[in-house]
């Protein structure tokens, strides 16, 4: 416990921190039941009936809202910087995603179009939520520290997601039994995980404060805020600049991931609902322990070195699983993908910290997610795409999937971290010595 106490910044109780971590683990629910195991598919399946152009509405809904994230979290972390209020936008983005899953439960059949508004909805909030709590994490923890604190939030949060995917699995598997279906057991699973995120929030708001006061920074309109923010960063924080490339490519392999396993191990593999939440299950178990233990190697080795670790395994993943016809080496695959998807994202996170200049945390933060998201459009989009155009051919649509790991460790290569952590210091300096910095 004493290494866990010096790895947090001066002044910072363990309670914070797990105030901090708690929020990982409330939102991981979300994003491993609905995102990743039954909504998706239960959409494709049912809601759509197996239509072909089933999975193209799921994935162009998710866009929709990744691309509203991308154009209005700029302003939202300008603001939030401005006037000391991350957590009032935390706070707010938390109520609509707790809402809008509960909201799903009401999706039923050929109720398509309601269904993915709820979705877009749910999915703006969750993004808005997970910038803003990443914004905490270099006032949480010291700079030579920031792998190892964002591994351990970061592994907690999947034993959230596997709570919420195990107590989920619990009622599918009961109802399954006594000869109920999806629409049936899908709406008690939806509130069960608005439920399970609610309460898992609370500690976050009742522990975490808000360190960086406000910088009183001149805001813009949101479009305006983006132009602004990119010029800024374009000239004066070129390796951050190579971090938001690398990771908008890397990204767009995990959101991918994330978003379409499930329909991937239903229409390729062959799997049962029942199988599907296993997987993810496992995946979670495997990510959790690839977070936890890997944050302290990435601070060891360096985060440049240990993000590209990661992305070459990420890789080897992609070509397993699509070589793979037999159940076990896809179970080894997805093995792999828990380990790289807990590590790569930790990772991103903390190099995201050490690279953002005191002040500016929630700005540089919701940038960070607006390279997430366009991701989170450009990966899904691209892989529903795929199977559309090769007539449902999802092992082709994976192995695209593969060029966006490949594209981001090149990208990667070619990014001076040293140099951007100067950078960043000296910024600290010269606003040390102002009151404010215009752009």
């Amino acid at each position: 416990m004493r290494g866990f106490a010096r790895a947090l910044a001066p002044g910072v109780q363990k309670r914070e921190f797990w105030g901090w971590a708690f929020y990982d683990f409330a939102n991981s629910g979300y994003t491993t039941v609905v995102l990743t195991t039954v909504f998706n598919t239960y959409f494709v399946s049912v809601v759509a009936a197996g239509q072909s152009w089933a999975t193209l509405a799921l994935t162009s809904a998710l866009s929709l809202s990744y691309l509203l994230v991308m154009l209005t979290m700029p302003w939202l972390g300008a603001y939030a910087d401005a006037n000391q209020r991350k957590r009032r936008v935390l706070f707010i983005s938390t109520a609509g995603c707790v809402v809008a899953t509960a909201g799903l439960a009401g999706i039923g059949p050929g109720m398509v179009l309601a269904g993915l508004v709820a979705l877009a909805l749910s999915n703006y909030c969750y993004c808005v939520g997970e910038s803003t709590i990443a914004a905490f994490l270099p006032e949480l923890a010291r700079p030579e520290s920031l792998g190892r604190v964002s591994g351990w939030g970061w592994g907690f949060g999947y034993f959230g997601g596997m709570l919420a995917l195990g107590l989920s699995l619990g009622v599918v598997s009961a109802l399954s039994a006594k000869g109920f279906e999806a629409p049936v057991y899908v709406p008690f699973v939806m509130v069960l995980t608005a439920v399970i995120f609610a309460v898992s929030a609370i500690p976050s708001f009742l522990f975490l404060r808000e360190r960086s006061p406000a910088s009183h920074r001149r805001r813009h309109s949101a479009l305006r805020q983006l132009f602004v923010a990119w010029q800024d960063i374009n000239r004066n924080f070129i390796d951050f600049r190579g971090l938001l490339v690398c990771g908008a490519f890397y990204q767009a392999g995990i959101a991918v991931v994330i978003t379409l396993a499930a329909v991937y191990a239903t229409e390729a593999m062959g799997f049962t609902m029942a199988q599907t939440m296993l997987l993810v299950f496992v995946v979670n178990i495997a990510a959790a322990v690839g977070a936890l233990a890997f944050g302290h190697v990435q601070d060891r080795i360096g985060h440049k070195k240990a993000l590209g670790a990661t992305l070459v395994v990420w890789v080897l993943m992609v070509v397993l699983a699509w070589q793979a016809t037999d159940v076990r080496l896809f179970w080894l695959s997805a093995v792999l993908a828990g380990l790289c998807m807990g590590t790569s994202q930790s990772a991103g996170r903390a190099m995201v910290g050490a690279l953002a200049p005191a002040g500016r945390l929630a700005e540089f933060y919701s940038l960070w997610t607006f390279a997430i998201q366009l991701a989170a459009v450009v990966g899904p989009f691209s892989y529903g795409l795929v199977t559309w155009l090769t007539g449902g051919n999802h092992r082709q649509a994976l192995l695209f999937t593969g060029l966006f790991f490949v594209a981001g460790f090149l990208v990667l290569l070619k990014i001076d971290f040293a140099r951007g952590v100067l950078v960043s210091d000296t910024y600290r300096v010269v606003n040390n010595s102002k009151n404010s910095r215009e752009l």
